[in-house]
């Protein structure tokens, strides 16, 4: 089997859609010698930011001169992207040769009466086997969902990370904070330290899960707690708001924003000051805290990271295809905006920074996800919206976005293809600005969307916009 072979084979997984359980996942590692009982292991799960603190953590790993593994999900251009070791991805044909390998033992698996491993349980498979025949240090591993139920659930990692938990994938883990909590909550391990960000009636769960299994507890907070707030067994880890700053050339907001932030946090064991980050967005600055934590933790544990590995390997952090600049003229900003809390973070980050920018906005929202809230908390700011179908199987009803879109406009286009809907987008960004008027095009919704529309505004594509 090539690699062409492999990829499709794996696409051919997606018709088994996502069957949460760990059943099939130990009796697929078993047939591999258990690759992940060798591996010491991050585990990243939570709604939000998954992606971003583990880019963020691997960074600071590598910068440390470790060798680190990091498989995150879904991709932007390339499948391989999905399992990389140091940030490079993994080589095509290794791809091949584990899927050849991998291959008879699912048949096999099915033959035993097992329901055929889905195409996330797989990839998690390849990873833990990709990572422990390469000998990594550490693995850095993203929950692909939930987290009790998720194929990645079967290591015991060094250290847990919860994000945060808000509203999404509701029909699989709960119409509520606190049954999708609970789910998250599956991935705290006993005795193993949790780092986490959650607010509210989310935190109040963690926290019950990870006292009755005695994890000790990292909670990251925006600003410094009250005296006293968190007493033993808790500690936290703070932003230090008068450091917290948009950092570039004196130049318009507009360009300005786009060269990074830094960012000031006050860790377990000292205040990191005006920690640079490439990334943009509040969040993104909660998330380097978490990161930052995470790695602290790591350091308690005996591993060799000092302070300028922190410093560097946030400098360093490429987490493409949120709040991404592809495009200076016209303006044109990538987010995979994929749920509620998402959408809100866009939509603060837009309105913060382009107060004064006409925003043409094109959006794709997967038909599993929450609409009605995405599209409320983006379309006000929109003085055009143009919807257009995601890439993938699961895009069904896509134009009911434009009809949620119409509560707050008239100005909705429909365009079936993702091209047209950018050559739509950038031919009224350029009216605008022959106007006069500073205009921007966001494209947000679907990761699967965010991708094709790197490939065609990078020209990969070749499509003519």
């Amino acid at each position: 089997m090539n690699y062409l072979e492999a990829l499709a084979y794996l696409n051919e997984l997606t018709k088994f859609g996502i069957n949460l359980g760990l059943s099939r996942m130990e009796r697929l590692l078993a047939v591999w010698g258990n690759p992940h009982q060798q591996l010491a292991c991050v585990h990243v799960g939570g709604t939000n930011g998954k992606g971003s603190v583990c880019a963020m953590v691997s960074s600071i790993l590598q910068a440390a001169g470790l060798k680190v593994g990091m498989f995150t999900s879904p991709h932007l251009e390339s499948y391989t992207e999905r399992f990389q070791i140091n940030g490079e991805v993994i080589p095509e044909a290794e791809v091949a040769q584990l899927i050849t390998e991998l291959r008879p033992h699912l048949e096999q698996m099915v033959a035993e009466g097992f329901e055929h491993p889905t195409e996330f349980e797989v990839n998690t498979a390849l990873a833990f086997q990709y990572f422990h025949r390469a000998g990594v240090d550490l693995a850095v591993i993203e929950v692909g969902m939930g987290g009790d139920l998720d194929s990645t659930n079967l290591i015991t990692p060094l250290v847990s990370i919860i994000t945060n938990v808000s509203l999404d994938h509701e029909r699989v883990l709960g119409h509520s904070l606190r049954d999708i909590a609970r789910t998250k909550a599956g991935i705290i391990k006993p005795k193993v330290p949790l780092v986490t960000a959650a607010e509210g009636e989310a935190w109040s769960v963690l926290r019950r899960v990870a006292r009755q299994l005695a994890a000790p507890v990292i909670r990251i907070l925006p600003g410094p707690p009250a005296q006293n707030e968190f007493r033993p067994p808790y500690r936290t880890v703070w932003l230090n708001a008068v450091q917290s700053r948009i950092s570039g050339l004196p130049q318009p907001t507009a360009v300005r924003v786009m060269q990074g932030q830094t960012v000031s946090v006050r860790g377990l064991q000292r205040e990191y000051r005006d920690l640079w980050l490439p990334l943009l967005g509040e969040h993104q600055k909660i998330n380097a805290a978490m990161a930052v934590a995470a790695i602290e933790v790591l350091r308690e544990q005996g591993l060799p990271i000092n302070d300028a590995d922190i410093y560097q390997g946030l400098q360093k952090t490429i987490w493409p295809g949120r709040l991404e600049l592809v495009s200076q003229n016209p303006l044109i900003i990538l987010d995979g905006a994929h749920n509620p809390a998402g959408a809100r973070c866009l939509a603060s980050f837009l309105g913060e920074s382009f107060p004064d920018h006409r925003l043409v906005l094109v959006i794709g929202v997967l038909e599993d996800k929450n609409r009605d809230l995405i599209v409320q908390a983006l379309a006000p700011l929109a003085n055009e919206i143009i919807v257009t179908e995601p890439p993938g199987p699961r895009s069904g009803n896509w134009t009911e976005v434009a009809r949620l879109a119409e509560r707050y406009t008239d100005r909705v286009i429909i365009q079936d293809r993702l091209p047209d809907a950018l050559a739509s987008g950038v031919e009224l960004v350029q009216k605008y600005q022959h106007n006069g008027q500073a205009a921007l095009l966001c494209v947000t919704g679907s990761l699967y969307l965010i991708a094709e529309a790197r490939r065609i505004l990078k020209g990969q594509e070749r499509e003519n916009i």
